[in-house]
């Protein structure tokens, strides 16, 4: 969702590709036989790339709260296709197996060590790879497009093709992390889709703000420490307890984590 809020434009439906990527990857390894979870985590993105791709122009079309709202109907449709769906579970969903690394499957005591590896390793070559696409020309143009849409337009450029890319990258991103997700759980179901857990990434979204990377994966542990603190003190209210904490940092900290680096880099330049 970083790279669509570089573009002014919020995602309330990334459930849709992170069931998406979840799905593919529990049905590969128990439909077609594929354990690896490098080659599950990569068709898990694919596969929400190819899903996203029919929506992204049609999508790209909107903005503000039109576009939230269309976004989150694509995934709340998700969300009921798969409970009414008994071939993939139904309401419950199903289990998999305990994937491989490059053919080798982990003992027992390591496998949760092994899955944290292959989703460090995996988020680390999307963030470096997410972190070029930002310093680029078209990354910057993006990030214009979200002060001046017009200006972007008369300098020769669409906005409407840049948030379609953005789109499209949010959609492998979140797939590839669906599948990581589903193979560290063991477990899939239509809950990866319902408009909650689209809520957490745009929870995470807000935190980090639209100048870093690295303060997306500051903020997704950040969110966790603060859901585990509340679930642990306020089980009755933690929601309550997030909710609070989600306005104290829209109040205070209005351009998420990343802009605490971003205002010391440019006081350094002007120096």
């Amino acid at each position: 969702i970083v790279s669509l809020m570089r573009t002014g434009v919020v995602s309330f439906g990334q459930g849709l590709v992170f069931a998406i990527g979840g799905y593919t990857a529990a049905l590969s390894f128990g439909n077609l036989g594929i354990t690896d979870a490098f080659v599950l985590a990569i068709a898990g993105g694919l596969l929400a790339l190819a899903v996203a791709l029919p929506f992204a122009f049609l999508i790209a079309r909107y903005r503000g709260i039109f576009f939230a709202m269309l976004s989150l109907a694509l995934s709340m449709v998700l969300y009921g296709l798969l409970v009414k769906s008994q071939t993939l579970g139904g309401s419950d969903g199903f289990n998999l197996g305990r994937a491989t690394i490059f053919g080798m499957r982990p003992a027992d005591h390591w496998s949760s060590y092994a899955s944290y590896a292959v989703t460090v390793v995996l988020a680390g070559l999307i963030g470096i790879a997410m972190r070029l696409y930002f310093d680029s020309t078209r990354g910057m143009v993006a990030l214009a497009s979200r002060d001046n849409e017009i200006r972007i337009e008369y300098l020769g450029s669409s906005v409407q093709n840049l948030i379609a890319v953005n789109y499209l990258i949010a959609a492998f991103t979140g797939g590839t992390g669906g599948a990581l997700a589903v193979m560290a759980l063991g477990h899939v179901e239509p809950e990866f889709s319902f408009w909650t857990t689209s809520g957490d990434f745009v929870f995470v979204s807000i935190l980090a703000g639209h100048h870093s990377v690295l303060a997306a994966f500051i903020a997704s542990t950040v969110l966790e420490i603060v859901r585990s603190f509340s679930s642990a003190y306020f089980p009755n209210s933690w929601q309550l307890s997030l909710g609070l904490f989600l306005l104290a940092v829209i109040r205070f900290l209005p351009r998420g984590i990343g802009s605490l680096w971003e205002a010391k880099r440019r006081k350094g330049e002007q120096a």
